[in-house]
């Protein structure tokens, strides 16, 4: 592969992986933009809040993440006693996930108490409108911008408290399931690859950059194929394109 700009893609080959990774991706867009003093940034951060509980409402993400994260951790506990381990990082990952693990569910419905904020309940339903928090549209949204920024980004934080259980189990289980592949180099021959996979829930893939392809991928946990196409139309796509890609 070229020395040069690498891009990375994620790809989910079940359900259940890429609900998790659109709440991953969620939560990183409100914890980012709560950091911010741009106004257009706190607009951001409500569009990413309202779609993650838009989310919560349609899928059982408490008990799925709950049963997942204690999979992985009695995984890892048989790992104990082999020989070369490292028992003290492992036993470590292992409190971690088991603490994770007891706060998800023990924790109340997950954003309940941000359902029942009365702030955020009176301008959801206007950002489900295209352009409709607009000043005149929220004039309460328009107020809360002009409050001192101490005040905003106290405001935010302790939104995204509300979130921290999912927020830790789901960055802890996202962790180990990234780290179980290594990255391999790869070659699709005229923009492209299949493979048979064995149980794979996750692909992660790294192309280079001057190469002006994206990836469009397609399958299952124990087959896929991904198909590279050039971002400006009618740019040939290199007969043996060289990729990086860990199946995890």
């Amino acid at each position: 592969m070229q020395t040069s700009q690498i891009t990375r893609y994620e790809h989910p080959l079940t359900e259940k992986v890429r609900i998790y990774l659109r709440l991953d991706y969620l939560l990183r867009q409100m914890q980012h933009s709560s950091n911010q003093n741009d106004p257009w940034q706190y607009k951001i951060f409500f569009n990413a809040l309202f779609d993650l509980l838009e989310i919560l409402d349609q899928v059982q993400v408490k008990t799925d993440l709950a049963k997942d994260i204690d999979k992985q951790r009695q995984q890892l506990k048989s790992w104990l006693n082999i020989d070369g381990v490292d028992e003290y990082a492992l036993q470590q990952m292992i409190d971690a996930m088991e603490q994770a693990h007891k706060a998800l569910i023990s924790s109340p419905r997950l954003g309940q108490s941000l359902r029942e904020d009365r702030f955020l309940s009176s301008i959801k339903q206007r950002f489900s409108i295209p352009g409709g928090s607009c000043c005149f549209d929220l004039p309460s949204l328009h107020h809360w911008l002009h409050l001192p920024n101490e005040e905003k980004q106290s405001a935010m934080k302790a939104w995204l408290g509300e979130l921290d259980e999912l927020q830790d189990a789901l960055n802890l289980w996202l962790k180990l399931i990234r780290e179980t592949a290594q990255y391999k180099t790869h070659h699709a021959r005229n923009g492209f690859f299949q493979y048979d996979a064995e149980d794979a829930c996750l692909l992660r893939l790294e192309i280079c950059a001057e190469d002006g392809v994206y990836p469009m991928i397609s399958g299952h946990r124990n087959r896929f194929a991904i198909r590279f196409s050039p971002f400006t139309e009618g740019e040939p796509v290199a007969s043996d394109l060289e990729f990086k890609l860990a199946i995890c």
